[in-house]
């Protein structure tokens, strides 16, 4: 093989052995605006985009240990989305990336959480709220006792003080 082959393999072998999740894109017929686009919206995600050869991405995906079945999905062009992070932030830019190529782009599977997942299961996680999210729900759960028994509390002083509590003694919502 040659030194750049061995070059640019033992680079996306780095990649993917180091990022969190590895998803395998199918690209064939994206213009280069759309692709200058995916890789606008993962660069803020700690997320890189690359176009592999089906033979170097197999032969990663033997040294990583993936399944046989994996073999299947490097037809075509492929391209690999590798980085850092929350994966379903990166999931949803990469199905808006196949919904905005009209047809041309599609999802091929993932390397996701340690498992081989397909493209139902990747269209699934883009699917799920992120963190930001989810830590916005849960802190309102954890808020809305305390703001009822505020207002049980307030009720109730009204009812017994006959009207008007004072603004020392209002409870904060």
């Amino acid at each position: 093989m040659r030194i750049e082959k061995v070059a640019i393999l033992s680079e996306v072998a780095a990649r993917v052995k180091d990022s969190d999740y590895c998803f395998i894109i199918n690209h064939g017929g994206v213009t280069v605006a759309q692709f200058a686009a995916l890789r606008k919206a993962l660069r803020p995600l700690d997320s890189r985009l690359l176009v592999v050869k089906n033979t170097f991405i197999a032969k990663i995906a033997k040294e990583k240990g993936w399944s046989e079945e994996v073999n299947a999905m490097f037809t075509g062009n492929t391209a690999v989305v590798t980085g850092h992070g929350e994966a379903t932030a990166v999931a949803k830019a990469i199905m808006a990336f196949v919904t905005a190529s009209n047809g041309k782009a599609s999802v091929k599977g993932a390397d996701y959480d340690g498992k081989i997942v397909d493209a139902a299961m990747v269209e699934a996680l883009s699917k799920v709220p992120g963190k930001d999210e989810l830590r916005a729900t849960l802190l309102m759960l954890l808020k809305e006792p305390a703001t009822r028994l505020a207002r049980v509390l307030s009720e109730k002083a009204k009812k017994e003080g006959g009207g008007d509590v004072p603004a020392e003694a209002a409870p904060a919502a």
